[in-house]
Formats: C-alpha cells, structure tokens, sequence
C-alpha cells in the first residue's frame, strides 16, 4: 500500500458503519419569488431577512430541524460500498460534478478542475436539479466519482442560498465532497455547527494558514512565515467551539491579521505559484510614510485574536471543507488542493468500490471523455440561456458519439474561418475588403484630431471616433474613425421592452436606418445581442484580404451596449428604465485608421460582392493627401480662443445628496459583514441641463486635459445623442488569433501637486490593502468569466495590480488572458463577462440585484461598454467611466467605486466626486 493510501485510510473509516447524526437545520425550500438571507449569532439565535423581488421585508420562520434517515439509502449504495477484494487501477481522469451557487469564481474552479481531472467537471447550479434527479446520476448512472461545492453569497441557513447542497452534504455520505468556502459552511452547518459572523470580514486579502497535515494538504507547508498563504472572500464563519464530535479541525489561521499581497507580476496560467518564507514580503521604505490603506473605523471586539476555523473534515465521510478559495489566483498552492482531492477521490474508490461500480463505471467513463469536446461546449455553450441540465448529462452517459466525429467537426470549423457556421442563419453575405495604406502621413496633417475635423468636419453629424487618445506605455495603439458610409452602412438603436410584471427577458424593438434614410422598426424576442451573433455569424469573407493589416478592426459593428442590458446576460429583470437607448450601433463599411506607433494612415472599405467601393477610396485619399498645414494652423487657433463662459453658470445637479451617498455605501457594509456580497460597485449619476452645446467641441476639450487610451466620440443624431468619453479602462478584447484579453481597472488615487507627493501617493495606492483587495476580487471574477468561454488551463493573469498614471488620477489595474474556445462566439464572451466585473462587484449577479435595490435611477450608457466588433468577430471594447452623455437637452455623468469591508463612506464619496472632476470641468467650460 502506497504512504497516501496509507494515510487516507489513517483519516477515514468505511461509512458503511456510520450510525445517524442529528442535524440542527431544516432543509427549507423557499418560493422562487421570494429572497432569503439568514445567519446564526454566536449563541444560537437565528436570524432572518426575507425580501420580495421589490425589497420589501417580510416576516419569515426558519425551523432548525433536518431530518435524515437511513431508509433513504438505495441497494446501488450499499453495494456501491462495498470493499473491493482485489486491487483495482486507477482512472486516468476523474468525473466532477460542481455545483454553482450563484457564484461568480465557480469557473474558476471549472477551470483548475478541467486540466488536474482530465475531463471537464458537469457544473450545475445548486437549484437546476431535484434530489430525485441527482439519486438518479449520482447512483443509477454512476455518472460522478466526486462532487465540489462552489463558494457563493449568503448563508448555509439559507434554502435560496445554499439549493440542494444541505441535502447531498448529509445524504451523500458515500461520495467525495470538497466545500468551498460556502460548501464548507454548509458542511459544519449539516451537521450541528453554528455560522456566525466573522469578528471581521475579510474579501479578497490574503492570510498565512496552519494545517494538520492530513491528506487534503498534502506537499504543502503549514505555519507562519512558511508560505502558505490563501486568500480568503468571506464575512461568515464556522464557530469552532460548536463543532460536532464527527467533524475535525484541519486548517486554521492563527489570528484574522492579513497580509498585504506583493507578489509576481506573471502568475502563469495558474495558481500554482509558491510564496517563499518571509521574503516575499518587501515593503517598500516609502510605504511607512503613507500607510497601506487599511480603515481602522471598525470595531469587531474582543475576538479578534482568535484562530478562525480555515479547514473541516468528517470523521467517517470522505467530506472536506476550506474557507479560503484555493481558486484565487493569489492563493499559494491552490492546484495542490484539487490535486489533492482527486488522490482522495481515487484512493476513496479502491477500497470502497464494488464490483458493481467495477465492472460499469469504465464504459460510463469511456463515454465521457469519448464525447469529452462536446460535453464541455454543451455545458458552458451560453451562459444567458437556461441550459437544461439533466438532458446534457443524458448527453454524457448514453454518449453515442466518439472522438473521431469531435475531430472531424473540428476541422469542418476551421475551414470556415473561425465563423462558427454551425450557428449561422442561412442567409449569408460575402463581403470583400479594400484597403490603402499612407505611411508617416498622420503627423503631416494634424494628426488624428487633424484627420477627424478635416474629414467629418465640427458638426459630425452620425460620426464616430475610438480615439486611443492616451497611447503611451503602450497603453494603445490605433484609432478609428467614420461617418455615414456606403451601400452597408446603417444605424440601430434598441431599446428593451420594460414588460411592466419585471419578466423581460430581454426583448425588445430595433429600429434600422439605412444610407438612403429607409427605416424600419421590429420587435426582437430574443434581445439585441442574439441578433448581433447572427448578424456578425452570417458573414463570409477572405481573410487574406486583411493580411498585412496591424489591426483587427476592417468595418462592421461600432457603438455601445448600454448596462442594462444585462438581462441579456444572466440577469433576471432591471429595476430602472434608461432614459437612453439601451444599444446604439453603426455598421460601417467605410472607415480611417491611424497607427499611432508608427504614423501610419489606413482607409478600408467593405461591400458586397457584386457592388464596387473604388469611388470612396479615391475620394477619401483625395481628401486626405489634401488635409495639410492650414488644418493644423486652424486647429491650434481654436486651441488658444478663450473658452467662452455662460452668464449664468449652473453646476451640476446629484442625484443624491452627499448624506444619501453616504447612507448607501453603509447600506452596502452591512450586505457585506452579512455575507450577501464581497464587493458592491455603487454608482451615482450627476446631470445639468444644457442649451446650446457643440458636443464635438467639447469632446475635443475633454480629450486634451484628460486623454485616455479607450476614449471614444459617438453621435447617433437620429436619438439627440452624444457621448464624449475618456476612459482608461478596457472591458474586453478579442483579437484575430482568438485570445480574449480583459483589463480591469480597481483603486484610484489623485495625483500630487508636485513630483514627490505625487510619487508618494502612487506608492500609498500600489500598497493599501482596501485597493488590493478591491483589485484582485475583480481579477477574480473575471477570470471566472474568461474561464466560461476559455479553454481550459489557458486563462492567466500576466499583469496584476500594476499601477497606471494618468492626468488626473493614478490607477490600479490588471491584465487577464485566455485563449477563445473554438466553439463559442464573439458574442458568447461579451455575455459571458458583460457587465464588467469592475462596475457590479462579486458575485456578480447577487451584486446587481442589490445594487438595483440601492440606486435610484438607471445608469444608462455608463458602466456599459463602447467599442467595436469586426465582421471577422474580433472585437474591442471599453468600460464606459469618465464620460459625458449629452441626451436632449441634458449632460449627465455617471461615477461610483467599489464598496469593500475596508471602505470608509466618507473616503467613497470623495473618490466617487474626484472621478468626476475631469469630465465635468469640460462641460462647464462650455455650458
């Protein structure tokens, strides 16, 4: 017997003898209307909150009785148990089934899973399945050797929080589980513990943990200063003094004190990276003079020196329970723990499993990995539909398809050029691209400023302008620019449909206009952005027709997708009507290019194939090559005029006050101490009304004090609508060789007045606690979203928590990396990730939801995204911050922060009104 075998058995005893525990909890199924959040004072009260979908609080009772009964076991279980006379292989891969609970890092577990198991895990979410339907693949079809439970917001006490995991914690007695974080609440709480709150929440920041040694930390170093360091998302606990006899303590930490993360910049594909003892902590001797950022306004009495219970076990029962999240990308030996826990599931199987299980769990494993592709795309194909979970396993185990047909389908893929043709509409167009290059001309002509006036004019009338305003560092490269084009050319504004009972699911009218000022109007059922996967699906083209070309935008799609569309995306319903439209786009086949590296002009135009596009080209080189030093002269008169100022100068208007802004962030602490959130993004909008405005003038005033990389012009004249926006933050990219690149932006601090405050608050930035915890929950989480539409083990995060200086402000940001799945779109990864995970918070949908009920109005284009998406799918999109809207007759801003444990709601304001000095010093320069 091998020493890991030796030691499991050392922890385990065969469950076939385990008599009956009593519970303290009951099982309690909510109604789906209805949103529960309880947790257990320290003493044995329970408390409750129970509120409708409006927020309303209603009175609820809890019973504290679940009841289990040995009756329930089936003959496949006991037979399932029994020990096995001879030796029997080990599987080269283990089946999981993940349960989600609503949570927004559960693909990163999927991820870690896929490549350490050698099959993706099933995930399903903790309310898809009944028991009945579980008993059936857990035990009829022998479809799992083991079973994960994802964190999530709320509590174990909580029937809408937790789902069916009470259940398959106390039932599934003969099955593998591991808890994480919530799972392992829910592991203490099954069985008698009580889940109270932590003296202090702690999300998104890091602690050094001791463990015993047993099986589950296996290779893995244990005590202070010995580099086993997690990080930990979570305001509950297990209250260890309550812990039943049958549970045994495996991890702790030694007090609630963290640890100030400071580690690689490159962490791999990962989180397999290993601290070392002491010396990865180096504080920089600046930091002693501007402190790390952490609030002191919080009293959590006098437990605060106490161990916290990191990690349970069961006696009997192969159950495991962390409170960290070995997912994280900053959690030291991470992988190590699943790796871990599939030996304990192997070494499980050889001495339990029974003939039974023996002679058919190869060819139902056969089955699995044979249909292994298309599992993997069945499970995770589209995050906003709801997937039927019992057919996709059916899928799984009657597979009857092999991997010589997954081969096969895969190359009938790329010979469409990446098209995904699968999915496509049968109508189809064939575009061709032309395109002329003009090198070193940008600069002779004014450069992109110079180009855009000289071309469109000051009117700009259904124009637009992805300006990398901001292009040093390597921050950005290339501009775009367009006005009304040719044959293809077109504009869509949508708006949903607001059904008034709040179950839209995302429907709603698109009205088209076309070159010629033909327009129609129809209802789209299933929203805007399935229409845009079709769209972009049904074109065909010759890529290497853009060979040469150092971009990947050649025409197509180009506006913005507003934030309430994210009932497109998962979201169940939006509390607040934008008063914009919720999607406005151009479709542009004729389009400038500038490479701002090395000077270079680009024109491009796409048509149809039996229609001609030379005329353009022509006529816009012509323009061009003319565009020369008057330009320049005429643009740097208009630069020294004196700004002309209003006789009456009326400021903005909030659209809460101070002490209301203030009042909401204490609303979103104490979301966050009750474990219903880890991070809420509060927003707020400001507005004032304007008379006469020339929106160009006052983007190009904007772009001058405060330029950006993403910046972007837009005029959709057909609504009245403007948009004049300077941010620093990319949502999402995908690039022609289908890597998808996501850079968040988290923790934002005013620059100095001079050279030596203003390094010193850069350096106060890079090591507050509060901004890295706020930074690293956002990687996170969108490394859980790249994970949904990535293949497996190629999500990474090569740049974390860098610090980025700007004219106003220094920022926080980092950089995470995947490698796009064949089988989803372009699409797909927008609504996997939208809306940025740096405008909602985590989890993600829990998130929304409470900060619906927070803010008063709706957000409108701010916090959505501006971008573009080519007809070959590749696509570039911004996170809407630091813009102007100008909408008939109104100038509105939008700005907010991220509210964490560490916040302090004066800070908040004041951060939330400094990200809005920028934009609004530009319109009151002109309004």
């Amino acid at each position: 017997m091998n020493s890991s075998l030796r030691l499991f058995s050392s922890e385990l005893t065969c469950p076939a003898s385990e008599s009956t525990q009593n519970a303290n909890v009951n099982f309690l199924l909510s109604r789906p209307s209805l949103r529960v959040s309880c947790f257990v004072k320290k003493g044995g009260d329970a408390r409750v909150r129970v509120s409708n979908r409006d927020g309303r609080k209603t009175k609820a009772v809890v019973c504290c009785q679940l009841m289990h009964s040995h009756k329930e076991e089936s003959d496949e279980r006991k037979r399932r148990l029994q020990v096995v006379p001879v030796p029997v292989q080990k599987a080269d891969f283990v089946r999981t089934l993940l349960i989600d609970n609503y949570d927004s890092y559960t693909y990163n577990i999927f991820q870690e899973l896929s490549i350490i198991n050698g099959v993706p895990p099933v995930v399903i979410q903790n309310d898809d399945w009944t028991w009945e339907e579980l008993c059936h693949y857990l035990y009829k079809e022998n479809a799992f050797d083991n079973i994960v439970i994802s964190p999530g917001p709320g509590s174990p006490a909580c029937p809408e929080d937790i789902g069916i995991c009470l259940q398959l914690l106390l039932k599934c007695w003969d099955i593998p589980i591991l808890g994480v974080c919530l799972g392992h609440q829910a592991l203490g709480y099954v069985h008698g513990a009580q889940v109270v709150h932590a003296s202090e929440p702690i999300h998104g920041r890091l602690s050094e943990v001791e463990h015993n040694g047993c099986q589950l930390f296996r290779d893995i170093p244990s005590g202070k200063n010995y580099g086993f360091k997690v990080v930990r998302y979570h305001s509950l606990v297990i209250d260890s003094e309550s812990l039943p006899a049958e549970l045994i303590p495996i991890a702790w930490t030694s007090s609630t004190s963290t640890l100030p993360f400071i580690g690689s910049k490159d962490f791999g594909k990962s989180n397999t990276h290993e601290a070392q003892p002491d010396q990865s902590i180096s504080i920089d001797p600046l930091l002693a003079k501007v402190g790390n950022g952490s609030s002191n306004h919080f009293d959590y009495g006098k437990t605060r020196s106490a161990r916290v219970l990191m990690g349970i076990r069961h006696s009997t029962r192969p159950h495991y329970g962390v409170q960290f999240h070995p997912e994280s990308v900053a959690t030291c030996y991470g992988s190590q723990i699943f790796k871990n826990f599939r030996e304990i599931t192997d070494d499980y199987w050889l001495r339990f499993r029974s003939s039974f299980k023996e002679t058919h769990a190869y060819s139902d494993a056969c089955m699995q990995v044979s249909s292994a592709n298309r599992l993997y795309r069945e499970v995770c194909r589209s995050i906003s539909t709801e997937n039927n979970a019992v057919d996709q396993l059916k899928q799984i185990v009657h597979a009857d398809r092999h991997l010589e047909y997954n081969k096969a389908e895969m190359k009938h893929l790329e010979m469409f050029n990446m098209v995904n043709t699968h999915h496509a509409t049968t109508g189809y167009k064939c575009l061709k691209l032309k395109w002329r290059k003009f090198g070193h001309l940008a600069g002779q002509v004014g450069g992109a400023k110079g180009i855009f006036c000289g071309l469109f004019g000051l009117e700009a009338e259904n124009t637009f302008w992805l300006d990398s305003s901001s292009t040093e560092k390597g921050r950005a490269r290339f501009s775009f620019m367009g006005g009304k084009g040719g044959s293809l050319w077109k504009q869509l504004v949508f708006r949903l449909s607001h059904q008034s009972d709040g179950s839209s699911k995302g429907g709603g009218y698109l009205s088209t206009e076309d070159s010629q000022g033909s327009a129609e109007t129809i209802f789209l059922e299933e929203g805007f952005l399935d229409f845009l996967n079709k769209e972009l699906q049904s074109y065909r083209y010759d890529k290497n027709e853009y060979e040469g070309l150092p971009f990947d935008f050649h025409g197509g799609y180009i506006g913005y997708i507003g934030y309430n569309l994210k009932v497109e995306c998962g979201v169940k319903s939006n509390r607040h009507k934008s008063k914009t439209p919720d999607a406005c786009f151009f479709f542009a086949d004729n389009l400038v290019a500038i490479d701002h590296k090395n000077d270079d002009v680009y024109i491009l135009a796409i048509h149809e194939e039996s229609s001609s596009i030379t005329q353009w080209l022509n006529d816009t080189e012509e323009k061009l090559l003319s565009l020369n030093g008057s330009v320049r002269m005429a643009l740097e008169r208009q630069k020294s005029l004196p700004l002309t100022f209003s006789s009456c100068k009326v400021g903005f208007a909030a659209e809460k006050s101070k002490e209301q802004y203030i009042e909401d962030v204490k609303k979103c602490l104490n979301y966050i101490k009750d474990g219903e959130s880890y991070e809420l993004c509060l927003t707020t909008q400001i507005r004032k009304s304007i008379e006469e405005l020339n929106s160009l003038e006052l983007y190009l005033h904007l772009r001058e004090r405060n330029p950006a990389p993403y910046a972007a012009w837009l005029n959709f004249s057909k609504v009245d609508l403007s948009i004049c926006c300077s941010s620093p933050e990319r949502f999402l990219q995908l690039d022609r060789k289908n890597i998808l690149e996501a850079k968040p932006i988290k923790g934002t601090i005013a620059r100095g007045a001079t050279e030596e405050e203003d390094e010193q608050l850069k350096f106060k930035l890079q090591f507050s606690e509060k901004d890295q915890a706020e930074n690293l929950m956002i990687v996170d989480l969108l490394r859980n979203d790249l994970g949904r539409v990535c293949d497996p083990g190629s999500v990474h995060v090569p740049r974390l928590m860098d610090v980025e200086s700007y004219a106003t402000v220094h920022t926080m940001v980092s950089t995470i990396r995947g490698k796009k799945r064949s089988d989803v779109s372009a699409v797909d990864c927008v609504k996997a990730a939208f809306p940025g995970g740096s405008m909602t918070g985590a989890p993600k949908l829990r998130s929304m939801e409470l900060l619906d009920s927070i803010e008063s109005c709706s957000r409108g284009i701010y916090s959505g995204c501006i971008g573009f998406f080519s007809y070959n799918q590749a696509f570039d999109l911004n996170i809407v911050i630091r813009t102007v809207i100008v909408h008939e007759g109104e100038a509105s801003i939008g700005a907010g922060g991220a509210i964490v444990a560490l916040s302090n709601p004066e800070d908040e304001y004041e951060e939330m009104v400094l990200k809005t000095k920028a934009p609004t010093r530009a319109v009151m320069h002109f309004a």
